[in-house]
């Protein structure tokens, strides 16, 4: 009789996160400048969470990095999204800190831009973020943030 290898955790996917900032009913959108294949397209701000860290330091590290502002997570938005393996996206709500200064684009972005629940769509999002976007889209119209 064989044995079967045990059963471990998978470790193969690097978790990216995303903040779906909130601010007045309005959600922040950033618009890429790097990489090139990426440049023009927007997204909801974040990165790859780095190893020993929690996905909501990272999400905190990254907005103060890529946007210059205090913010905090508020909640997880249900799913995950595949990106280029092997990443995987996942989304927090999150909201500015009292006393935080007004995100400015300092990494990868070139512009910011905030979206009322109208002008959610007007916008030409990653294909990867859009998932993720339709799933933060009723914490806009809900007032949750």
């Amino acid at each position: 009789m064989t044995r079967s290898a045990p059963m471990t955790p998978r470790t193969d996917r690097i978790v990216v996160v995303g903040a779906a900032l909130l601010d007045g009913g309005r959600l922040l959108a950033a618009r890429r400048s790097a990489p090139a294949d990426l440049a023009g397209r927007w997204e909801l701000p974040g990165g790859k969470v780095e190893p020993g860290e929690g996905p909501e330091d990272a999400l905190v590290r990254e907005l103060r990095e890529e946007l210059g502002i205090d913010a905090e997570p508020v909640e997880r938005v249900p799913g995950e999204w595949p990106l280029r393996a092997p990443y995987v996206l996942r989304v927090w709500t999150a909201r500015l800190c009292p006393g935080s200064p007004e995100p400015r684009p300092l990494q990868d972005h070139d512009e910011l831009r905030w979206l009322a629940p109208a002008e959610i769509w007007d916008v030409a999002w990653l294909d990867q973020d859009v998932p993720a976007v339709r799933a933060v889209a009723p914490h806009l119209t809900a007032g949750i943030h």
